[in-house]
């Protein structure tokens, strides 16, 4: 278990309290990332406010983020300790018939078919004072350390700043989906 800050949200309409919390170790299929960048998107300000549906408090949020691979669960091969990666919001499992799709994106174990607020075991990495916390997207990026479904994490250059890969996450991803897929630019 590793002990290390957050910024929770501990009910909704209230701010964030940075807090010391403990994230226990990857089961496995699972990957514990020490994030070293975060992005704030709009959707952590609707967290905030209540307005996202089947967000449960107290969550750490954040969905934009980059870091280091700091341990990995028993049968993950796509990372191991020491790479740089990102975690992804919309995770990519490779199997379901969305991601074999090349024109989608929403693969079937994403938020948009099952809530995200445990990892896939339905169970969470955090505790804070004795308390359960939530997982936000699976990513929960506003904490220094942060436990992931080994499917919703993608290694990235070891040359990539990741102060700037961070936004890959949701934003640049996003804007630039809507540009070329939608507005077709």
């Amino acid at each position: 278990v590793i002990k290390c800050r957050a910024a929770v949200a501990w009910a909704p309409g209230k701010p964030l309290s940075v807090e010391e919390v403990e994230v226990a170790p990857p089961k496995a299929g699972e990957v514990r990332i020490k994030i070293v960048a975060t992005g704030i998107c709009h959707t952590d300000d609707h967290v905030l406010k209540g307005s996202l549906p089947n967000v449960e408090f107290p969550v750490i949020p954040g969905h934009e983020g980059a870091g280091i691979v700091e341990s990995i669960g028993e049968g993950v091969t796509s990372v191991k300790p020491g790479d740089k990666v990102i975690p992804l919001c919309l995770p990519q499992c490779g199997e379901c018939s969305f991601c074999r799709n090349p024109e989608s994106n929403f693969c079937q174990k994403s938020h948009f078919s099952e809530p995200q607020n445990l990892l896939p075991d339905k169970t969470s990495r955090f505790t804070c004072k004795g308390k359960q916390i939530n997982h936000f997207f699976w990513t929960s990026t506003f904490a220094e350390y942060t436990v992931v479904p080994e499917y919703a994490v993608a290694r990235i250059d070891a040359a990539a700043p990741l102060d700037k890969v961070c936004l890959f996450g949701c934003g640049f991803s996003t804007g630039y989906g809507a540009a070329i897929n939608t507005a077709k630019v």
